[in-house]
């Protein structure tokens, strides 16, 4: 059994019926907490005990209403309204770039962060955790093949992005830092988020990873494993005081046949590294997050592929 970290905690989870939130939110009610969802759409497995609240998060309004909203229907049984939540995780977005014009997106995903954010924090929780995305590393969605600037891509990095949907997360990580200055003694850590993978698609995507990886240039050979970024979620919560902080939310190691060093010289000669790397790791180094939060991958992609 998985040790209840969480017991007795109650989590807001802000888009957990997508793609990384359904394999997020499990992670964290196996570990104890209670977590209610807010979506546009229910929670995809009926049986997992998540009660959805259909939230349109660009509505300040609905999102302060929510967020003080009882987890199900067993909480009218407890006599008194719901306290501020123990943590409150947000994710809910458009996911990338082409699925509605771009300033649709762009204003539905900074707005939907800053109604969540601000309401968070005059409420009263202490814990709030964004997602952001490697897009932020500049060359994901950039127009033509584009380099970075080094490697590894780390959390320091001078992120300038040229599109409009890694510009709107950039937005996000701004208004965290704003309203951790604002409101002292609330936490406010942003996962950049990498590739999520979750377990079906290794079999279906990984023989193009590995086997093509002039295909994942903008991943930057990276990824994560969705049930890994359930694990970062209960870290987070659980490590307090550090006020803002930015962590990659990537596993450890690339997605190659070749070690990072020769790997790299090849398909990126002209672009410098800045320290040496592990013989295995991640191009997107998730190094910060082992050291502070004590993440440890259960999920290696070698697991489930065999090359």
């Amino acid at each position: 059994m998985a040790t209840q970290s969480g017991a007795g905690k109650r989590v807001i989870f802000t888009g957990g019926s997508g793609k990384a939130g359904r394999h997020c939110i499990p992670e964290l009610t196996k570990r104890g907490y209670k977590v209610l969802n807010l979506d546009l759409i229910d929670f995809p497995d009926p049986n997992a005990g998540v009660f959805t609240l259909k939230t349109d998060l660009t509505d300040s309004g609905q999102v302060f209403n929510a967020l003080t909203t009882h987890y199900d229907f067993a909480g009218y049984e407890q006599g008194y309204s719901e306290p501020p939540s123990d943590a409150v995780i947000h994710f809910a977005a458009y996911a990338r770039n082409m699925l509605v014009p771009d300033n649709k997106m762009f204003a539905t995903n900074v707005t939907s962060t800053y109604n969540t954010i601000e309401a968070a924090c005059k409420l009263g929780v202490k814990k709030i955790i964004i997602a952001s995305s490697e897009t932020t590393y500049s060359v994901c969605f950039s127009e033509g093949d584009t380099e970075y600037n080094s490697f590894p891509l780390e959390e320091d990095y001078d992120v300038n992005p040229m599109d409009s949907y890694a510009l709107s997360k950039v937005c996000g990580e701004r208004t965290a830092r704003t309203f951790a200055r604002r409101f002292p003694g609330v936490d406010i850590y942003v996962l950049r988020i990498g590739n999520v993978v979750e377990p079906h698609e290794y079999e279906r995507d990984f023989p193009r990873h590995v086997g093509k990886p002039e295909t994942r240039k903008r991943n930057a050979w990276s990824y994560i494993d969705a049930r890994d970024l359930g694990q970062m979620c209960d870290l987070a919560i659980q490590k307090s005081g550090l006020g803002f902080e930015i962590f990659n939310a990537t596993n450890d190691t690339i997605t190659t046949t070749v070690p990072t060093k020769e790997f790299l010289a090849k398909a990126a000669p002209n672009t410098p590294v800045t320290r040496e790397m592990g013989e295995w790791e991640a191009p997107l180094s998730n190094r910060k997050i082992k050291e502070v939060l004590g993440f440890k991958e259960k999920h290696d992609w070698r697991q489930y592929y065999k090359p």
